[in-house]
């Protein structure tokens, strides 16, 4: 049996990608977030939230007057986006390549487009594979079940 034929016929029909984002922490307008918070809010480090900029992969993240980095909600919602694609298994170059397009306007919704239907693909073959994988264990574990240990022998 595949995890398919045993997931309940309404939890296949689902459609994920229709469930709301996460609730931000605060509303619009008053959402100026510190790195530690958005670190803790995401569970990312500060230390990647700054590589992420360094590399291009966040947009531009406004400072304070002291300089300090203040996040946006728009930020955590593109932060929840970047961890999802991470998911997938895409390339940083791929992400950073993604955020470029973004950044660059509607004209490249061509790009952007091809560039997640062939991460898509890439995902459906991996679940692919863990289908197949899984069927393996199953088996296994049906074997194990059904299998009746030999006696110890007693040693004298």
């Amino acid at each position: 049996m595949t995890v398919i034929e045993s997931t309940p016929a309404a939890a296949r029909t689902r459609d994920v990608c229709a469930a709301p984002p996460p609730r931000h922490p605060r509303p619009d307008g008053q959402d100026h977030y510190t790195i530690s918070e958005v670190a803790a809010w995401t569970g990312l480090t500060a230390h990647t939230l700054r590589w992420y900029e360094r590399i291009g992969l966040m947009p531009h993240v406004d400072r304070s007057a002291t300089g300090q980095r203040r996040f946006t909600n728009r930020d955590l919602d593109w932060l929840t986006l970047v961890g999802k694609l991470r998911l997938t298994g895409m390339p940083v170059a791929a992400m950073v390549r993604y955020a470029e397009l973004v950044r660059a306007g509607e004209h490249t919704f061509d790009e952007r487009r091809q560039l997640l239907e062939t991460t898509r693909r890439d995902v459906l073959a991996r679940i692919t594979e863990l289908h197949e994988t899984l069927a393996v264990l199953d088996y296994k574990i049906d074997h194990y079940a059904g299998a009746r240990p030999a006696p110890e022998r007693a040693t004298r």
